[in-house]
């Protein structure tokens, strides 16, 4: 009789074989596992806890799920017990997985703490589902959440701002140009911290040293050559005081620039809008605020750190591209931060199994059974 494939399995272990080789044994490292009561293995664990964060599935229809398919015979409070016991475990998944990317990370500054800072909407299943805001950053090069605040999207204090997230003394944050408000900048200023922004050039008026307004697009074009990068002292005004930063600029590649303004023209004709010149103008650059000094960080430096924390950023996006982000625990820091770094690890699975797209049938393949060819793990 010939032998029957299950491509559900056969897929599954193909997912497996992209974990890190020691992935099992972090499981009881980490605190995830000191016993298997409820799952039929470490794998049946993590199988079910990707079906409920991956997929977004609630937690009552994945215990369901769960114990038809053979994985688990729990209640719906037990695994969300086993989610937050997961916190550790996921994590190093993450960081495992980051590490084989070899995702190169600019020279740092040992004064410093990098936090890249993000926030997305989330958008729970079903007609009437919920709708969240979602605010976090992530320490590197630990890789790890740092700060995790979840809010409604309706009211005052709903939206991003860097307002919102606790600073320390020493720590420099990293974020998109959503957060280039004023009240956030200079609240990070206040506490000790330091910033390292993209320019949204609507949101923010930048002074020169005389507190008059700064002639920015006269500055830039300077900056002529595509990958020619720049850098000018300018000052931010909240309330009565002011702010000294430093404004880094690189000029973008023509291809870059191409891409750049057809987002825009896309983008304007969605909202019914009409494109402003001085917008188009100001794609020709990627701009970036800072505090951070000079010694501490050059001006290519702070443009590359701002490259870091978009990769990471993309990596939600091609995750929203794929799923729901689904139902999210929201009863407590542990059980949230290990729903975060799910979501990281089914992103980062899925950008590693692009690197096999060329080899894996349609029908599952027999990654299983054998190792990848040779040229596409070069």
């Amino acid at each position: 009789m010939p032998e029957v494939l299950n491509v559900s399995d056969t897929n599954w272990d193909f997912l497996v074989s992209l974990l890190p080789p020691d992935w099992e044994r972090w499981a009881f490292d980490h605190g995830a596992v000191r016993r298997r009561r409820g799952f039929a293995s470490t794998a049946a664990l993590l199988r079910t806890l990707l079906l409920h964060v991956g997929l977004g599935c609630p937690l009552r229809e994945t215990v369901v799920a769960a114990k038809a398919a053979g994985w688990a015979r729990c209640s719906d409070v037990a695994l969300l017990k086993r989610l937050r016991a997961s916190e550790k475990w996921l994590h190093a998944l993450c960081v495992g997985l980051l590490a084989e990317s070899r995702m190169e990370l600019p020279a740092g500054v040992k004064a410093l703490k990098m936090r890249l800072v993000d926030g997305t909407l989330v958008k729970e299943p079903g007609r009437t589902g919920s709708q969240w805001r979602l605010l976090y950053s992530v320490a590197v090069p630990e890789w790890e959440c740092d700060f995790f605040r979840l809010s409604g999207t309706v009211g005052e204090s709903q939206g991003e701002s860097l307002r919102y997230f606790a600073i320390k003394r020493g720590d420099c944050l990293v974020a998109d140009r959503g957060y280039c408000q004023a009240a956030g900048l200079a609240h990070v200023c206040e506490q000790g911290g330091h910033l390292l922004v993209r320019l949204a050039t609507s949101q923010l008026a930048l002074e020169d040293k005389s507190g008059g307004p700064l002639d920015l697009l006269g500055w830039l074009k300077r900056l002529a050559q595509p990958g020619q990068i720049g850098e000018l002292p300018v000052w931010v005004r909240h309330g009565q005081k002011r702010y000294g930063m430093r404004l880094c600029a690189v000029r973008k590649s023509a291809e870059a620039l191409r891409e750049s303004q057809a987002r825009l023209r896309r983008r304007a004709q969605r909202r019914s809008q009409k494109l402003r010149a001085d917008t188009v103008a100001y794609a020709q650059w990627i701009l970036v605020l800072t505090t951070v000094e000079p010694a501490a960080l050059s001006t290519a430096q702070v443009l590359e750190w701002y490259r870091v924390r978009w990769q990471v950023e993309l990596a939600f996006k091609r995750l929203k591209s794929l799923a729901d982000f689904g139902h999210l625990p929201k009863r407590d820091r542990a059980s949230s931060r290990a729903w975060l770094y799910g979501k990281l690890l089914v992103a980062l699975l899925s950008e590693k199994m692009q690197r096999y797209a060329r080899a894996v049938s349609p029908w599952g393949g027999c990654w299983a059974r054998q190792d990848p060819p040779e040229e596409l793990l070069a």
